[in-house]
């Protein structure tokens, strides 16, 4: 499960009050659910043993099976982290507790109330390096190569620019005029930017 969740883009979805970046995979063995604020990361994996005794605790006149469950839980939570408006009378809010977050749904199932918990505790080191520590690395380092490959592309064109208007070439038209490429001032411009987002 854990490898497929991997695979998983981060979402943004705001569960009652609270906003959260959040990613789930849903299988017929179970289902892992990853949660963070930011601050900190919850996650909780069950498997259909834990999926089939927690229904039956909080769905008592329900009688439906583990796998019509993890569906019904894929189809109520995956179209959120899909960034689709919910068209369904379905609820969400959460508490912190002592030892994690839990995350209660109500919703319905074949016409009956259907709620469900999901109990998250703290997310280990590495579970927190490998989904969110490490990609975002790889992609800071990828958007630093891009950026060293553009700013030296802007520096070629203003030679290029410099070259035909030294050999006597005019624009036809004044308003695509560009100034020349400042690479210390974009830099600093840049970092200014990324103090005040972390701010």
């Amino acid at each position: 499960l854990e490898s497929s969740l991997l695979t998983q883009p981060w979402a943004s979805v705001c569960f009652g009050e609270t906003a959260f970046l959040a990613k789930a995979c849903f299988r017929d063995t179970g289902y892992m659910l990853l949660l963070s604020d930011l601050s900190s990361v919850w996650y909780e994996s069950a498997d259909t043993e834990v999926v089939g005794q927690r229904s039956k605790e909080l769905n008592k006149r329900l009688t439906v099976h583990v796998s019509s469950l993890l569906h019904r839980l894929r189809k109520l939570l995956c179209p959120l982290l899909a960034g689709q408006p919910d068209t369904t009378t379905t609820s969400f809010s959460c508490h912190r507790t002592a030892g994690g977050l839990d995350l209660h749904l109500k919703s319905e199932l074949s016409g009956l109330p259907f709620y469900w918990d999901f109990h998250c505790c703290p997310a280990p080191v590495e579970m927190v390096s490998r989904h969110l520590v490490r990609p975002l690395i790889q992609m800071s380092l990828a958007l630093q190569c891009q950026v060293q490959e553009l700013t030296s592309l802007l520096l070629q064109k203003d030679a290029e620019i410099e070259d035909y208007r030294e050999s006597g070439a005019a624009l036809s038209r004044d308003r695509l005029r560009t100034e020349p490429f400042q690479e210390e001032t974009f830099q600093q411009n840049f970092m200014v930017e990324v103090r005040s987002g972390a701010g």
